[in-house]
């Protein structure tokens, strides 16, 4: 259990379509099972649950639990800051919302080129320095998505950051877009350790196609799918926390299972995962996690993972010449709903852009997914 983390990223809801409102009965319930089979690690952060997240761990963690039972990482908005006092404002605001006096762990979140310009010009790597000198931050770092030779950047100019948050699972591990094994080196050529998030990739590898799924069956049908993913960040020497976004009481006692019996992977399992692997990326076009970031920000309230998620259900249907209606209807029932748009609003505003991790072209696919489920027969089906 060293290793696992408490993802509060993806917790339960009381109402599947508004992420403030989470499940807190259900949140306890899974932090007393976490803790109680030795997890320590709550990771958390400013925007997740539209806010709530912080606010969640206070009441589930925090306000139940003696200070040195718990670690508490959170990350610096770096992609709200206009100008460097609000680095000041937000930081105060996080500890009082997580109701602690300092964090054991605190990153700024995400740098990309997106959010280059307020990492560099406002110098927060300066800031997060001073909150450690002043004892407000225990280990400081940042969490990753770009490029190799950005991460080198970012590494030059704070070599003294005590950790760094990648992305890393057995799907991107390969990516030529996330990159994952190149920066895991480049984390290791600074000998800096590493904590993985999205191991399951959002649940993608969770989730398998029928294909996929029965190569590890046949293998060892004991196995599920998430301890395929888990065991292979496990495997990586530099790794020393690995974050799961569990959401579900079910989720956390199978994830706890996981951690407290798993074993390195073998050869044989190895080359089993490469086969997954394979299949997965012929079968996925759209490669979303389904963190949600961009519909926080997009102005015509598209669900745009939710459509992606269809797209790729729809893309697997036809490989097995599957009925493509149900996808078709999906998507229709869901574009018709009052606090949604279409794929087809889309006003290309290109809000979302800056802050996708996985660096998607949304405007572009979701024209595709319009194009590809929009079909006007089905209002007339589904109305008869």
């Amino acid at each position: 259990m060293d290793k696992f983390g408490f993802g509060m990223m993806r917790l339960p809801l009381l109402d599947e379509n508004d992420p403030t409102k989470v499940d807190i009965e259900e949140v306890k319930k899974m932090v007393d099972t976490f803790i109680e089979n030795g997890g320590k690690y709550f990771d958390t952060a400013y925007p997740y649950h539209n806010g709530m997240s912080e606010s969640v761990l206070k009441k589930a963690v925090v306000e139940r639990y003696p200070r040195e039972d718990f670690l508490v990482a959170t990350k610096l908005p770096i992609f709200h800051v206009k100008k460097e006092e609000d680095m000041e404002k937000y930081f105060n605001e996080q500890l009082e919302k997580c109701g602690v006096d300092y964090f054991d762990y605190y990153l700024i979140h995400n740098i990309n080129e997106m959010t280059h310009h307020a990492v560099y010009d406002f110098d927060s790597f300066e800031f997060i320095r001073q909150k450690k000198r002043e004892g407000k931050i225990k280990n400081m770092g940042f969490s990753f998505h770009d490029k190799p030779e950005a991460l080198i950047e970012a590494l030059e100019a704070f070599p003294e950051c005590d950790f760094i948050q990648l992305q890393i699972n057995y799907l991107d591990w390969t990516s030529s877009t996330i990159e994952s094994r190149e920066c895991y080196e480049i984390a290791c050529q600074y000998n800096k350790p590493v904590i993985v998030m999205e191991p399951v990739k959002g649940g993608a590898l969770a989730n398998l196609p029928e294909e996929a799924e029965k190569i590890f069956r046949e293998y060892d049908e004991s196995l599920e799918n998430v301890s395929w993913a888990l065991r292979f960040c496990n495997d990586l020497d530099n790794v020393f926390m690995i974050l799961n976004g569990v959401s579900s009481q079910e989720q956390m006692e199978s994830s706890a299972k996981i951690f407290k019996n798993i074993k390195p992977l073998s050869s044989e399992e190895q080359k089993l995962i490469t086969r997954v692997r394979d299949i997965v990326n012929d079968m996925t076009p759209i490669k979303c996690t389904e963190c949600n970031y961009c519909i926080e920000h997009c102005p015509e309230h598209i669900p745009i993972a939710k459509y992606f998620a269809i797209y790729n259900t729809n893309h697997i249907n036809k490989l097995h010449n599957g009925d493509p209606i149900n996808s078709a209807a999906t998507y229709l029932v869901l574009s018709e709903k009052e606090e949604y748009g279409s794929a087809n609003d889309c006003i290309e505003c290109g809000a979302c852009l800056r802050y996708c991790p996985q660096h998607l072209d949304i405007p572009e696919l979701l024209k595709d997914v319009h194009k590809e489920l929009n079909n006007p027969m089905i209002k007339d089906l589904l109305s008869t």
